[in-house]
């Protein structure tokens, strides 16, 4: 599809004339003319840390008061993956279903890439799967999952200078804060290694990977939730170090952008900053060089915003418009009308989304014309 975006700004609110052509952006003006009515564009946002696969309508998650460290809360969820009746419904959906609930979830929220922890599905490579999810040079689960072997091989045999993901230092009692030192005893802090949460790692260990090439997926309200605190985000922000996650919903806010409100209340940093954190900075971080700006050759991965309106203080329902390489899937309902789109309600108010989207894959708050409830 080509199109021609009119009538937006750009967050300096500089007028912005934008084409899509070919799933990337152009300075051609050759396409079907949509006006955003002064909304400002932003680059896609991009989640780097979600279990696709467990989200829709699953609750937050927690069997006791507080965690000293991950070990705790898989040694509670494991058992009852098999008991819970939750657990049990939410299990029994097909796979690929629950990665396309996990993929609208982050449509919703405005998120264009999602850097998903867990093994490869072939639906995350179909044409109609709502985000990008970029392929990983390879992943571990845990030191404590998987054992020091299996890291360790897992990421020797990593193309090197590739994305390689493991959650590390999850926790805030001695056994989280020695894994840092574990993974680079077996050379697994290195260029392109993304440890997630890492509440548990020093002033000294947060230099350590910053030198090493690699960085952090922070994840704060996954760590409020399950530990009662978070770590400060400051120093590795400011020497590019820091990329933003929602993790799943089992332990995780609702999205995305619930996620970067709270950095806001956490941090008090301006606007500027935090899109950063989920546009440009995630970008350059994760090597993702095609996306994370708006620039001509780069992917029409895009967000509309109302004018005025803080990308921090947005909720799901304000999107004016997203699109993801060059495919308009959700929008306000009169951008919906002249692009396709199908009308539903989220959140209570009226909006569009792409076709192949409306009855594959429930979502809370998601309804659907004829009012019936997807979730």
């Amino acid at each position: 599809m080509r199109l021609h975006l009119v009538n937006a700004i750009d967050s300096d609110g500089r007028a912005l004339n934008l084409g899509v052509a070919d799933g990337r952006l152009t300075s051609g003006m050759d396409g079907h003319r949509i006006d955003l009515g002064g909304a400002r564009l932003l680059p896609g946002l991009i989640n780097a840390h979600d279990h696709l696969h467990l989200n829709g309508g699953l609750p937050r998650l927690s069997f006791r008061d507080g965690y000293r460290n991950a070990s705790e809360w898989i040694a509670d969820i494991t058992p009852r993956l098999s008991t819970d009746s939750v657990l049990l419904a939410h299990r029994a959906r097909p796979r690929a279903q629950r990665l396309v609930a996990g993929g609208l979830k982050n449509l919703l929220s405005g998120v264009t890439t999602v850097l998903h922890h867990d093994p490869r599905h072939p639906v995350l490579d179909a044409p109609e799967f709502p985000v990008d999810v970029p392929v990983l040079a390879g992943w571990s689960h845990s030191l404590a999952l998987d054992g020091e072997a299996a890291v360790r091989a897992s990421r020797e045999v990593a193309a090197p200078g590739g994305l390689w993901v493991i959650h590390a230092a999850e926790g805030i009692d001695t056994a989280a804060a020695l894994e840092f030192d574990r993974l680079d005893a077996h050379g697994c802090i290195a260029p392109g290694t993304m440890l997630v949460h890492g509440l548990g790692m020093s002033a000294a260990q947060q230099r350590r990977l910053v030198e090493a090439g690699a960085g952090l997926v922070w994840c704060p309200g996954s760590n409020l939730h399950l530990f009662g605190r978070t770590l400060d985000p400051g120093w590795l922000f400011e020497r590019g170090g820091l990329a933003l996650g929602s993790d799943s919903r089992i332990s995780g806010g609702r999205d995305l952008l619930a996620e970067l409100a709270l950095v806001r209340e956490l941090t008090g940093w301006h606007e500027a900053r935090l899109e950063a954190l989920v546009t440009e900075g995630a970008a350059r971080l994760l090597g993702l060089h095609d996306r994370g700006r708006l620039a001509p050759g780069l992917r029409a991965d895009l967000v509309a915003l109302p004018p005025g309106l803080p990308l921090s203080r947005a909720t799901r329902g304000d999107l004016r418009l997203v699109v993801v390489a060059g495919r308009p899937l959700y929008a306000d309902a009169d951008l919906g009308e002249v692009l396709g789109l199908v009308p539903v309600r989220v959140d209570g108010r009226a909006k569009a989304i792409a076709h192949h989207l409306v009855s594959a894959a429930d979502e809370p708050g998601l309804k659907a014309p004829a009012q019936e409830v997807l979730a």
